[in-house]
């Protein structure tokens, strides 16, 4: 009987042959913390243990509140910086012009890399299954604990398989996709399962596209989420990996799953996820004319350069009528915006373009919610108070929605707008 990618790269990681429901103990490859390292320090210290195991696995990306809003916010930045210095560990992304959104930036530099086993102290790592790596978030407390033994243990999950075909309709992207996906699936659809993408549909989608189904594995419960690795992944990262003892690995032919789901592109149309769950999911042609009073592009779900591109071939000029904040989810993809004169546009249109962050997604700064308002999103997150204030209210949805409903200040269908 064939083995699943989970049951394959965390058997790889343990050094012998393991199946679904297994307990394993791994050490994993890449161990990435944003502004919450440090509390972990804090934790980490408590342990009663004076250096951490590996170093070099230790990646930080300061990115949640940047630069910082509030003196606490500044305490937590401090405190990564000189734990850092003092245990040295190399890899640090500052607030300066060389980072972005933790997930973004891990991509982008190379980290996430086919095969290797990578853990976060933030919900949506699992972002790296884009490049077949098994990525997951962990909690503060084990991330302390990994820093010091360099291990942590795993239950290897069970597998779902999403089987995808055809192609997207114009004005439909993944965006829409993972939403429907999460709508019919449910908030814990996949609890503790690994999801495996599969399909000439997943095949067809760029890195940043994978990046955006994978990143919203865990608003369905899933441990992790991973594509293939392929051609395009190889190229990716063709001579900027971090580390050499990446393997490309997938699941066999014959594997066996626990749940299995079939899609065609051709059949998603736009939607949103309705307040106040990522799983309430509705046509836009059920809301449409919803008015909101903002509209957020940005986020490492979408705020990478395809999705900047594609709201401002909505937003040509055209004039935004409600405010719209701008994000991109790194520095990278903030100068190639500016080089390729998407920001001008953007900008023309009356878009507000802050710096790269987390920003409003988690109701940081840099455009949280009064009580009443409401909002339009291509962030991942839609719980009660998530942008601001407790009584705001958060659709989310793709760039091309986001940008059209901008435009008119109500939600709106792309598809009128291109």
């Amino acid at each position: 009987m064939g083995k699943t990618f989970a049951e394959k790269v965390l058997g790889r990681a343990a050094g012998y042959e393991v199946k679904a429901n297994e307990v394993v103990t791994v050490e994993p490859d890449v161990c990435m913390s944003h502004d919450n390292g440090g509390p972990i320090s804090r934790t980490f210290k408590k342990i009663g243990v004076e250096k951490v195991k590996y170093p070099e696995r230790i990646c930080f990306v300061l990115d949640h509140a940047v630069p910082a809003p509030t003196s606490a916010h500044a305490v937590n930045h401090k405190e990564v910086r000189e734990f850092a210095a003092e245990q040295g560990i190399p890899h640090l992304y500052d607030i300066m012009s060389g980072g972005g959104v933790c997930h973004q930036k891990i991509c982008e530099e190379g980290y996430a890399l086919p095969g290797l086993v990578m853990v976060g102290s933030d919900s949506h790592t699992c972002t790296y299954g884009a490049y077949g790596a098994f990525s997951t978030g962990i909690g503060r407390s084990e991330m302390a604990a990994v820093w010091a033994t360099g291990k942590i243990w795993f239950k290897v999950p069970e597998s779902m398989k999403v089987v995808v075909t055809g192609k997207f309709k114009p004005g439909v992207s993944t965006k829409d996709f993972i939403l429907k996906l999460i709508g019919d699936v449910k908030a814990d659809g996949a609890d503790y399962m690994s999801v495996e993408f599969h399909g000439p549909g997943i095949e067809d989608m760029s890195i940043s596209e994978r990046m955006t189904i994978c990143n919203m594995g865990i608003e369905f419960g899933a441990k992790n989420a991973v594509c293939k690795p392929d051609q395009k992944v190889l190229d990716a990262i063709k001579g900027k990996e971090k580390y050499s003892n990446w393997e490309c690995i997938w699941a066999d032919g014959d594997a066996v799953y626990a749940k299995e789901v079939h899609y065609d592109l051709g059949d998603i149309e736009p939607c949103v996820a309705k307040p106040h769950t990522v799983d309430n999911w509705a046509p836009v042609s059920e809301v449409k004319g919803t008015k909101i009073h903002e509209a957020f592009l940005g986020s490492c779900t979408n705020g990478r350069i395809e999705d900047l591109r594609l709201a401002a071939g909505i937003l040509k000029d055209k004039k935004v009528a409600v405010r719209t904040v701008v994000i991109p989810a790194s520095w990278i993809v903030y100068r190639q915006a500016m080089r390729e004169g998407v920001l001008d546009t953007l900008l023309d249109a009356g878009c507000v373009i802050c710096n790269p962050g987390c920003g409003p997604c988690m109701g940081n700064h840099e455009g949280i919610l009064a009580p009443g308002e409401t909002a339009i999103s291509t962030a991942n997150r839609n719980f009660k108070g998530r942008m601001g204030d407790k009584d705001s209210f958060i659709y989310l949805a793709s760039p091309m929605t986001v940008a059209a409903s901008a435009i008119k200040g109500e939600i709106t269908d792309p598809r009128e707008a291109l």
